[in-house]
């Protein structure tokens, strides 16, 4: 096997690769440059003679194709994209890079000479908002109705998928985050339950910029989950929700400060809530891959904080939180 993962400077990117090369296995990471710096918050493989990095854009059809074919790549394991409100405010510009880069994907797949599996990133914003549906968990067989540009790019992903396979027989995994959190994580409004975790750990003010409930999950978990899929000999092209546990913002605000007892009144909860549904089941997951691990969120909290610790007193907990 040797795998290629775009988006390698992402968190979870960063989490797959440290997985992957954990297994000892060859991975080619592409993203807009080489600098694999969250990777190298949790783990010490970036001198890893196992990893190479290219830099380049995913809607680069011809760098794609080259790479695929080039590196004998067997498994992709795509996240490259942008997050929800750049999308919201240059929707062009994000269907580029998150319609034509997962096309790219595929067509480099499908054009490869050999068979090639991908596991992409698609998102819970490919569900509307909560009262679209009712207080009940959502299977995939409930209808998509995204509220954001983001979402509806989601969803032609998953579309384009199922084109692949019927057309050209590529296999392929979906999976469907909602907040991903841990060490790495740093951009996008969902973000802002790890920054405050950060924020906790340098004894600074913080304020979530979204209310309401979200659906937490931890980045290891869902970074174990894309290589699970990958790795699994699964024919067709398949979407599944991922699920973690559900919080309110003030109650996690609370469980932040009971790990990190100093911060207690520096962290407050303001803005709306993020119109995904949060009530997701995972059960056919589950059931297509078992064994994927579920770390709860007092633990993956606890991992976290900890973690931010371990860094500060290295002198490796940068001090911006954005």
């Amino acid at each position: 096997m040797r795998f290629l993962v775009t988006g390698a400077q992402g968190c979870i990117g960063a989490w797959v690769v440290k997985q992957l090369l954990d297994q000892n296995l060859p991975v080619v990471t592409l993203d807009l440059g080489t600098n694999l710096e969250r990777l190298e918050l949790i783990s010490e493989h970036g001198a890893s003679g196992l990893l190479e990095r290219v830099a380049g854009r995913i809607e680069d059809t011809e760098l794609l194709a080259k790479l695929v074919k080039e590196r004998e790549i067997t498994h992709v394991i795509h996240l490259a994209a942008v997050l929800m409100p750049f999308c919201q405010t240059q929707p062009v510009a994000g269907g580029m890079i998150n319609v034509i880069g997962t096309l790219n994907v595929f067509q480099a797949a499908r054009d490869a000479g050999r068979p090639v599996r991908v596991v992409y990133a698609s998102s819970s914003a490919v569900w509307g908002p909560e009262d679209a549906y009712g207080a009940r968990p959502l299977s995939e067989e409930d209808p998509l109705k995204p509220g954001t540009h983001y979402g509806v790019f989601k969803m032609a992903n998953e579309g384009s998928a199922r084109i692949f396979y019927q057309t050209s027989g590529i296999s392929s995994i979906g999976l469907r985050p909602w907040t991903v959190y841990g060490v790495g994580r740093d951009r996008g409004l969902t973000a802002d339950p790890t920054l405050a975790m950060k924020a906790a750990v340098l004894g600074v003010p913080f304020q979530i910029r979204v209310s309401g409930f979200m659906d937490m999950q931890y980045v290891e978990d869902v970074a174990e989950t894309f290589v699970k899929c990958a790795q699994a000999e699964i024919e067709g092209a398949h979407v599944f929700n991922l699920a973690g546990d559900i919080v309110q913002m003030n109650d996690l605000v609370t469980k932040i400060e009971h790990y990190a007892p100093e911060a207690k009144g520096l962290l407050t909860v303001g803005g709306p809530q993020v119109p995904v549904s949060f009530h997701m089941d995972a059960t056919a997951l589950h059931t297509a891959v078992p064994g994927i691990t579920r770390t709860s969120l007092d633990a993956g909290i606890e991992k976290t904080v900890n973690r931010f610790e371990a860094l500060k007193m290295t002198g490796r907990l940068a001090a911006e939180l954005a």
